[in-house]
């Protein structure tokens, strides 16, 4: 009795779309025990039976040459011959490159069905596949499916209910290739046919000088849409909710509570103007439901949407090839800049996707720059709030200070932080039209497991910086660091509440820093320092929670020298 399906195919196949037609979106997804390598399950009901399903990594063979191809031998050989079923899913585009995996697969005497998945790709390259030829060569069912439209899949459930175990003999890899050529020149004829405009573009887009000017106009046409997306959510439902709905409510409460009690201050925060100010008020009840429905997820909701459709059109593998020759000079690959445009919506998401990245020095290199050198939405709002108006000289320069800081700092961490940095083994897919159901259940899921991750980490950092205002312990803080801000900073002392506001909230320390009347180099000088350090308390959390109390603490220290280093240079060399 089958309980386990295996989905098993080449990187770039369109495995992740498969898995979503068969499970819906109720999935669960976990680390390998051991690794960082990250396994999607889900359950597929035919019947009154069950089957568990089971999404592999990306592997072009058996015979395991990186970590997550490792799993995938691992967790077919520990699993039941009688109890599994593999689904092979085969681009249908390059079909002898993706026979080696099958031939491997029946070899192992495993019970295996062949998902020909892009079938209307192949039609577009002029490469048509005689699906029962293939069938009757390999000795298993094949079916033609494309995952993104449905087409197939239905097909795909009924064979994988009567699928039998058909053994091939284990042969060389010399004698599996000439067994492909046999197959492939048997069941697959090529016509001849002209490129079309969008193969065209797929060209252009993976060249050094044109694939740059395309990306660049994509990341600028991303940026203004996740803005007006944003925006757009605050402005229309957000902020009407929270002022309209849950404000009387908390209004009612607030009186209840008294205002100068501990539980008022706890859950309530304080009164500003004797009302209860959701960005400033700092109460469990008020400030935190805010930063994260009101000021964090509505970007988040942006950010995950547009990302969906560029990894469903094909454009986030080509940014990554393109970029992977710079980031390599920080110990990073090209795949690490989906941390980072997601760090540029929210720190906090940024980090939580740097567990994608194959090794724990690529991941505390790629957390540490985030956190430091990658600007927020509520610090890139600070920056334009405290420079804005002086000119957009200064407000470019912050940008500037920063991309140097990160560029730096990435090439020093690359040579001193131990542990390596795998190559970026990536195949280009061909542009595609997203799948409107797909992009919306991945939208769900990912929203889903920000809310349940970062709720309870926005909770915490509320509380902290809660109880150290009503038990006014910032003071100890601004003694410690008053000589450092008057004298190498060249900042008044009183900026330095400010500035240790700055770990917890940005905004709270501009409505600090704007009664201080500063001269234009001092508040270029503070936005740069609460731009370098850690964004928010959640930042914090995250970290720890994804790489431990000592990476953080080496962060925290990096941050501070970072800090420190930059706000004396920049004192020193602005006249």
């Amino acid at each position: 009795m089958i309980k386990k399906i295996f989905l098993v195919g080449n990187p770039n196949v369109g495995k992740s779309v498969i898995f979503s037609r068969l499970t819906g979106v109720q999935v669960i997804s976990s680390n390998y025990a051991g690794t960082t390598v990250e396994i999607m399950r889900g359950f597929l009901k035919l019947g009154r039976q069950e089957f568990e399903v089971i999404d592999l990594p990306g592997t072009y063979s058996l015979e395991p040459g990186s970590k997550a191809e490792e799993v995938v031998v691992s967790m077919l050989n520990e699993s039941s011959k009688e109890e599994i079923a593999v689904i092979n899913i085969v681009d249908s585009t390059n079909l002898e490159r993706n026979l080696y995996l099958t031939l491997q697969l029946l070899e192992t005497g495993l019970p295996v069905v062949v998902c020909l998945n892009m079938c209307d790709e192949a039609k577009h390259h002029g490469v048509s596949i005689d699906t029962a030829l293939l069938g009757e060569a390999l000795g298993i069912p094949v079916v033609p499916t494309c995952a993104v439209t449905g087409l197939g899949i239905k097909a795909l459930i009924e064979k994988i209910e009567n699928v039998k175990i058909v053994s091939r003999p284990k042969i060389s890899h010399r004698e599996r290739w000439q067994a492909i050529g046999e197959i492939v020149e048997k069941a697959q004829h090529l016509t001849h046919r002209h490129h079309s405009l969008r193969e065209l573009l797929e060209d252009a887009s993976v060249r050094p000088f044109s694939g740059a000017l395309i990306a660049a106009g994509v990341i600028f046409a991303a940026f203004k849409i996740v803005r007006f997306i944003g925006e757009g959510l605050i402005n229309l439902i957000a902020d009407p909710v929270f002022v309209n709905f849950y404000q009387p409510f908390l209004d009612k409460l607030s009186l209840a509570l008294r205002p100068g009690s501990f539980l008022h201050h706890l859950l309530i925060g304080d009164l500003v103007d004797g009302r209860i100010d959701f960005k400033q008020s700092l109460g469990l009840l008020t400030t935190a439901p805010y930063i994260e429905f009101a000021m964090v997820l509505p970007y988040i909701v942006a950010f995950y949407l547009v990302l969906g459709l560029l990894e469903d059109i094909g454009i986030l593998p080509r940014l990554a090839m393109l970029l992977d020759n710079l980031l390599h000079h920080i110990g990073l690959h090209g795949f690490a800049i989906i941390p980072v445009l997601l760090g540029l919506g929210c720190n906090v998401p940024g980090i939580l996707a740097t567990r994608n990245l194959e090794s724990r020095r690529e991941r505390f290199i790629a957390a540490t720059l985030i956190s430091i050198g990658i600007p927020c939405v509520a610090l890139q709002a600070m920056i334009f709030g405290l420079l804005g108006k002086s000119s957009g000289f200064y407000v470019s320069g912050v940008y500037l200070v920063l991309l140097v800081i990160w560029v730096v700092l990435g090439v020093i961490l690359n040579h001193t932080v131990k542990g390596y940095s795998p190559e970026l083994l990536v195949e280009i897919p061909p542009y595609r039209l997203p799948s409107f159901s797909t992009l919306w259940k991945k939208l769900f899921l990912r929203i889903k497991g920000f809310i349940i991750e970062a709720a309870p980490l926005v909770l915490l950092g509320v509380l902290i910086i809660n109880v150290l205002l009503y038990f006014k312990l910032f003071g100890l803080f601004t003694g410690l660091f008053e000589p450092v801000v008057q004298g190498l900073f060249g900042l008044p002392k009183e900026a330095v509440v400010a500035l240790v506001m700055g770990l917890f909230r940005k905004d709270v320390a501009v409505g600090m820093l704007i009664p201080l009347a500063l001269s234009v180099k001092q508040l270029f000088i503070a936005a740069v320092l609460l731009a370098v350090s850690f964004p928010c308390a959640a930042t914090f959390v995250v970290f720890f929670k994804e790489l431990g109390f000592k990476d953080l603490l080496k962060a925290s220290m990096i941050m501070c020298l970072v800090a420190l280093a930059t706000g004396g240079l920049l004192n020193f060399l602005i006249h």
